[in-house]
């Protein structure tokens, strides 16, 4: 059993409405050893007029005063952890350092959402990105810009979701073809484990695109590789959410090779070992 959800989002994200206490207490139901939070903060992420509430900026004092009570409250139940999900781009990487070197974080999601301080034209997320070029092509600059982000910033402990263009190509019948990135997702993959960072399973995937992030071809990479750290996270914004398809995620670390997966404290990875 996975004891542990990696990838969790409370209110204090902008895209969320849950209750810390309601995650606690899920993860207690769940007979977890730990509840994570990781909320969202995207430095000087440009606003969509129409939704001036999804600024992705995170509260901090408020955050971490709301967590170290309830830290305290819990301690005799179950082993708060408190993190965060760090957008990373270029144009910010050095102010995602300093940040990341400010608060006594557990773990850090350093996750690509934009490649640019663009909606238009740097958030995969709006069908404007794929404009103008082949689906390939999108693909392609957004895993080059990780690999690029590696290089720029040590204010993260893991990739999140490093294909997460995949989750929404606005041409439903686009299939996405390990070999077509294979070459950009090594040099990626190999900066990651040279830096001592790890990546994720992100089950969040299997509602949208019918497997967690990564695809299993980049994730056996990771493993040909080298690469031993990965997390097991279910991106949840709501409780009912929590754990969500880790029984796909187990199967999947097993045949691919894996032992182990990561929990972090103080940043720093422990290796649990996979019981099936």
């Amino acid at each position: 059993m996975i004891i542990a959800d990696s990838h969790v989002h409370s209110f204090f994200s902008s895209d969320s409405s849950e209750s810390p206490e309601k995650i606690i207490e899920t993860c207690i139901d769940k007979g977890y050893r730990y509840a994570y939070f990781t909320d969202h903060h995207d430095t000087d992420f440009p606003v969509n007029p129409e939704y001036p509430n999804m600024d992705f900026q995170l509260d901090f004092e408020r955050y971490f005063a709301k967590l170290t009570e309830l830290k305290e409250k819990y301690r005799s139940t179950i082993d708060i952890r408190i993190g965060i999900e760090q957008g990373i781009c270029p144009e910010i990487a050095k102010k995602v350092s300093v940040l990341s070197d400010s608060y006594p974080f557990d773990f850090i999601i350093g996750s690509s959402h934009l490649t640019a301080l663009s909606l238009e034209h740097g958030d995969p997320y709006y069908p404007s990105y794929y404009e103008g070029r082949t689906n390939v092509e999108a693909y392609r600059e957004y895993f080059q810009t990780e690999a690029e982000n590696v290089t720029l910033t040590d204010g993260f402990d893991i990739y999140g979701h490093i294909d997460y263009p995949v989750r929404y190509c606005p041409d439903p019948d686009f299939v996405f073809d390990f070999k077509d990135y294979a070459d950009i997702l090594e040099t990626l993959l190999k900066r990651l484990i040279e830096h001592g960072k790890g990546i994720e399973i992100n089950t969040a995937g299997i509602s949208k695109i019918g497997y967690p992030h990564p695809h299993k071809d980049i994730l056996k990479m990771y493993k040909d590789l080298g690469g031993e750290i990965i997390t097991i996270g279910s991106d949840a914004h709501t409780s009912e959410n929590i754990g969500y398809g880790f029984d796909v995620a187990e199967e999947l670390l097993v045949n691919t090779g894996f032992n182990y997966y990561t929990v972090y404290k103080e940043r720093k990875p422990e290796f649990i070992k996979l019981e099936y």
